[in-house]
Formats: C-alpha cells, structure tokens, sequence
C-alpha cells in the first residue's frame, strides 16, 4: 500500500506522470508485479493518491525494487515525481485468506478504503469476527479486498469496496443492520479497535479495479 499527498494544485501533473509510469511498471515486471489499484482520494486526506501493489512474496518484491533502480525510464519518471510529493509512505500488508483481493474489474462509481488501527494482540479476535460479519452482508456488498499490515504501520486492517454512488452506499449500509450477526459482530469488533478511518476515492483511468 503506498500512500502520496500530493502538492496542492500539482494533482494532475501527478496523475499524468504514474499514467505515464505505473503501467510501464506492469507491462515490464508481469505477472511478478501487479498493479492493484491506483486512486484519488475524493473525500478524506485529500490531495492524496492510493496505490496498491500486488508482489508474489517477498523475493520478488526485493528482485522488482532491484530492477527499478537499475531502469532508466523509471527513475527518470520517478525522479520527476518527488518535487510533486508532500510526502509518501508504504506499507507491506497480507490478504485475509478467507478473502482474497478481486481480479481487474470496470464497474465505476467510487471506492471506499476503510482502515482500522487495532490494540495490540487484538488481530485474530477481529479476523474472526470480522470474517462473520462479511458473510452476514455478502449478498448486499462483498469488499473488493481485506489486508492486515506486515511492514510499516502495524496492527492496521484495511479493505476496500466499491459502489455506484454514495447514495447506495448508505442504503446498502444500513440494509446490512438488519442481516442476523451483523449487529454483534459490530458490537465485538469496535472494543478492538484505537482508530478507524474511511476514505471515498476515484479510480485512475490506468486502475485494474475501477
């Protein structure tokens, strides 16, 4: 998971230079590396892009940084990136098992990525729960993917969802309240958690999910 904040009123070079990169990313390191999803927050930390990568274990995400360093094209786009950028971070996160991340997909709309900091010690308690609760709502909404921090931030859970508005959204929500288990696994899941956050972001037209 990698995080930019963005320089205000420099967004759209930003978005022209990671159209222009991150697909050449794909096409020269596939199917080692896989592009996710790229978006824009729309409502939250604004002026902030979310890009998440897909690395098939840990020897091929050092070998994909390796050969980034050494591709000219690459630190080149990259080199002009950095004066656009606020800040950056990363996060190295797993998948839940039980729910592994979508294929690319085009269903428009906006996308919802939740992220949870829980207490320490507190993940397989909220796995668990949490893992009821999505059966619970899987005929209302499924989530385009659920992840649990590695390398980085830790004790964070992530997942992401998609609708065709916001107005959906809320209904789709608050339908979920009247499926059996859903309630309870709220009330097991919040004593879990230390904070909580929920950004509405827009796809960027080069995104696999968008």
């Amino acid at each position: 998971l990698s995080t930019h904040r963005v320089k205000p009123g420099c967004m759209d070079e930003y978005k022209a230079i990671v159209a222009e990169l991150y697909p050449l990313i794909v096409r020269n390191h596939s199917p080692r590396v896989k592009l996710v999803g790229s978006w824009e927050t729309d409502i939250g930390d604004l002026d902030t892009a979310i890009h998440i990568w897909e690395y098939q274990g840990y020897p091929a995400l050092s070998k994909a940084y390796s050969e980034y360093r050494a591709d000219s094209a690459y630190t080149e786009l990259h080199r002009k990136l950095q004066p656009l950028l606020r800040d950056r971070k990363s996060q190295i996160m797993l998948e839940f098992q039980f729910w592994p991340t979508h294929p690319p997909v085009a269903k428009g709309g906006v996308y919802e990525l939740r992220s949870y900091t829980l207490k320490s010690g507190t993940l397989l308690e909220w796995e668990q729960n949490w893992r009821v609760g999505v059966e619970c709502r899987k005929h209302h909404e499924v989530p385009m993917g659920a992840w649990f921090s590695q390398l980085g931030n830790l004790n964070q859970v992530h997942h992401l969802w998609q609708y065709p508005d916001l107005q959906l959204r809320k209904e789709v929500r608050e339908a979920a309240w009247s499926e059996n288990g859903w309630p309870e696994t709220v009330l097991n899941t919040v004593p879990l958690i230390q904070k909580m956050s929920s950004r509405i972001m827009l796809p960027m037209p080069f995104s696999s999910l968008k």
